[in-house]
Order: C-alpha cells, then sequence, then structure tokens
C-alpha cells in the first residue's frame, strides 16, 4: 500500500482529490486529507474506504513531521508562501513533493538535498503555470527537432466564466481563482520582447494595451501582458527568439472597464483607508476624485477619465453596484481590500455557474527557409461551482504525475518543473483521456 498526503481541500483541489480517489483501489493507494476545515475535506472524501481526513497546521512542526514520515508523496494545495515548510519536512525525510505554484529561489535551494535522497519534487505543475509548460515544450521541442528556427512564441491564458453563464453581468467575468490575485494582477513593470525589441508596459498603461486574439469556435477574446515574459527565455531555452510574449485572456471590453479602477487608485495596496466602517460603494469610488459639491459622483468619474455618462463601462461599473449607498461591509481594509470585497459580490460563481478556462499559443518558426505559424488552443468547461474547469486544471496534472512518480514510470529526481519530455509526454498523453485536448491549426503567419 502506497500513502499519498494531500495537504489542502479548497476549491482547486477538488478535482485532484476525486482523481486520486477514484484510482486508490486499483493502485492499491491509502490517501490522507489535511486540512483545517475537517467538514471541508470529509465532504471531499465522501466516505472512501481508502481516504481519511485528519485537522492540520502548517505551524505545528511536529504535527508536519509525523504526517509527511508516514507517506510515500505529498501533494501542497497550500498558499504558495507556506510551501516552504513542507517542502523542507519532505527533503528532510526522503518524500516526493508536488505543488501547482511558482519555483522560487528557496525551494530550488533544496534540490541536492532531493537528489540525494533519490526523490523528485515538482512544482509549478498546475494550469498556469503548469499546462501552458507543458504544451509549449510539446511543440517547441516537436519544431526543433525538425531542424525549424524559432522567431515567436506568444501565450495566453484565461479563467473566464461560461458564456452560458454569463446572463446579464457586461464584463462577463466573476471569480475563478483567487479574488485577491485578480484584483492586484498587472502590478509592476511587464517585460516582453516584440521584433527583436525589448519593450517594457506600466502598469498604469497595462489595461490600455490588448491583443485581439481569436479562438476556433469560441470567438474573439481581448490579452493583456503578464508581468516578466522575459524569465521564460532561459526557462523555455528560447534565447535569440525575436518575439516572446506571455499574456492573460479576458473577453473584450474588461480590460478597458478595468483601467477605471487602476487610474483611480482602487487597486493600491500599499495603504489603509479610513473610515472604512461608515463607507459605502459610492463613497468609496468618491474618495478618489475630486472635491465638488454640486457635482454627482457618476459626472465626476466620467469627467475624470474622459468617458461619455452612457458609456458602456460606465454602464458596466452601475451594474457592479459601484455607485449604490451600500455599504461596503468591512472595517478597514487597503483601497485592493475593500474593491475586491465589494466585487465579490457580483462576481463569485452561483451554484449552477460554469467557469471556463482558455489557453492559447502562438508559434512563429522558419521552416526551411519559409516563413510558418501554428496556432495551438484549449478550452474546458467547468460542470458546477465545485467541479469547476479552474480545478480540473490545477489539480488534473497533479495527480497524474503523482499516479506516474509513485507508479515509477517518472524516474527524474531534483526539483523539477514540468518542461522536460520525460514528464511533460506522458501527463499530456493523460490529461487528452480527461478532456484536456489541444487543438492545433496552422494560419498564415502573422507579421508586426
Amino acid at each position: 500500500m502506497q500513502h499519498i498526503l494531500i495537504i489542502g481541500a479548497g476549491k482547486s483541489s477538488t478535482a485532484l482529490i476525486n482523481y486520486l480517489l477514484d484510482h486508490a483501489s486499483e493502485e492499491h493507494w491509502q490517501i490522507t486529507i489535511a486540512e483545517k476545515d475537517l467538514e471541508l475535506a470529509n465532504a471531499k472524501i465522501k466516505g472512501h474506504s481508502q481516504a481519511k481526513a485528519v485537522p492540520f497546521d502548517v505551524f505545528d512542526d511536529d504535527l508536519l513531521f509525523s504526517l509527511v514520515e508516514e507517506h510515500d508523496l505529498v501533494i501542497s494545495m497550500l498558499p504558495a508562501s507556506l510551501h516552504i515548510h513542507v517542502a523542507r519536512k519532505c527533503a528532510e525525510l526522503k518524500k516526493h513533493f508536488l505543488t501547482a505554484s511558482y519555483l522560487t529561489k528557496e525551494i530550488e535551494a533544496l534540490n541536492g538535498q532531493f537528489e540525494n535522497a533519490g526523490k523528485i519534487m515538482i512544482m509549478e505543475m498546475g494550469l498556469d503555470p503548469g499546462i501552458d509548460h507543458m504544451s509549449a515544450m510539446k511543440v517547441l521541442n516537436e519544431l526543433r527537432d525538425k531542424g525549424c528556427e524559432l522567431t515567436g512564441f506568444e501565450t495566453f491564458t484565461g479563467g473566464l466564466v461560461a458564456e452560458e453563464s454569463v446572463g446579464d453581468n457586461p464584463w462577463k467575468y466573476k471569480f475563478t481563482w483567487n479574488p485577491r490575485n485578480v484584483v492586484l494582477a498587472g502590478q509592476g513593470t511587464c517585460k516582453f520582447i516584440q521584433e527583436g525589441k525589448y519593450k517594457y508596459i506600466p502598469y498604469h498603461k497595462l489595461f490600455r494595451r490588448t491583443e485581439a486574439i481569436y479562438i476556433p469556435d469560441y470567438g474573439y477574446f481581448e490579452g493583456y501582458a503578464n508581468r516578466d515574459s522575459l524569465a521564460y527565455l532561459d526557462v523555455y531555452n528560447l534565447r535569440g527568439i525575436k518575439t516572446l510574449y506571455r499574456g492573460t485572456l479576458r473577453r473584450p471590453g474588461y480590460c478597458a472597464a478595468w483601467d477605471v479602477f487602476v487610474q483611480l487608485g482602487a487597486t493600491d495596496d500599499t495603504y489603509q483607508m479610513e473610515n472604512v466602517s461608515n463607507m459605502t460603494h459610492r463613497q468609496f469610488i468618491n474618495s478618489f476624485l475630486s472635491y465638488n459639491p454640486k457635482d454627482s459622483v457618476e459626472l465626476k468619474l466620467a469627467h475624470y477619465l474622459n468617458l461619455d455618462l452612457d458609456n458602456g463601462i460606465m454602464f458596466k461599473m452601475k451594474w457592479l453596484g459601484m455607485f449604490d449607498d451600500e455599504p461596503v461591509g468591512l472595517n478597514q481594509g487597503t483601497p485592493a481590500q475593500i474593491l475586491e470585497h465589494i466585487l465579490k459580490k457580483k462576481w463569485s460563481l452561483n451554484p449552477n455557474d460554469k467557469d471556463m478556462i482558455v489557453m492559447w499559443h502562438k508559434f512563429n518558426f522558419i521552416d526551411n527557409g519559409t516563413p510558418r505559424e501554428i496556432q495551438s488552443s484549449m478550452v474546458t468547461l467547468g460542470d458546477d461551482n465545485l467541479n469547476t474547469a479552474m480545478s480540473k486544471t490545477v489539480g488534473l496534472p497533479l495527480a497524474i504525475s503523482a499516479k506516474l512518480i509513485l507508479q515509477g514510470k517518472i524516474n527524474l529526481t531534483g526539483v523539477q518543473v514540468p518542461i522536460r519530455k520525460e514528464i511533460y509526454e506522458p501527463v499530456l498523453e493523460e490529461l487528452i483521456n480527461t478532456g484536456l485536448i489541444f487543438n492545433e491549426r496552422e494560419v498564415a503567419p502573422t507579421f508586426y
């Protein structure tokens, strides 16, 4: 009997837990869910005979030691900053370790310990990062093997609400992952390469610089740049490439409207606002506008951002309730925290809502002197607000790689991300069986 420890049973854990439970009998696994909320963990287990839930506190060193010691493989679904505590215990006790979060310098420093123990630690084994790495490296390496010269690579991912669940929502958006990350998205300076030129977009211009992207059968989306595309020059072995751009997908019109919050300063997370306990939505918006007792908040906002009062952006603000006299409902908070709290009232998934994951890659290359372009896309829908597309795309790569490691089909050691064929080929092959399929098509090359 092999023992798997899953730490955390939140929203992104659903598909992971379901997959492992479905395979537990045939693979002879015993699964433990370590979770602060035992009721939540037991609900995910559904009485399975080869699974149990135990209380957990990542800062209880003795408890963490004993749990890791009792298991062969550990999967952490904790917040990213807490993985290091688990990683150190896995290195010390010589256990395999998996997460969906970004690799950090602290965790990378454990490489030697995992190698010496003959164990593997795979970071970035989720959606983005994760499936994006694997699906991109598959095509990039195929093109390299054919002797093609890579000239451009662009990749975009979006967690969205499915069209059938949009309803009257003019943003066509709801929170499908950590709302705080959505509110703070893009802060800093974005860096990328376009036609051999290094380009930079400061945060206050980010949502005004978008790219239209067409996904067959799903129509047009708009993409804005992620913070640092240049970090992937070495990750994907793309030094010398002329164009490298990573971004996030939204539906058309979202970015121009979100830019209102950016220009106001409503996404700032660096200071606490005053008198929050008595603040309404309307007062929150008004606090960023000039004082004028004769003009309405709507008029001042429109004037400040040079918008018409009947502009679609103003309608989106009204639909969110930003001009309502409804109390915010917090006692304290930064602008970003207050905005997040207001948005949750309208942007939380309802029980029957379905979310949607869209991923798109563009590969430009020279083949025997001829410029060519391949576009690859994946779209998957959730079943409801529990069995979400986000849960599938984050959890299934973790679950599949765990199975492959325990079956002895992935024999690498040390700290890894899924950019090696030994990892991405078998994982992508099984993801196809779960319905996560990339469709590739060749199109006329894009020129800038």
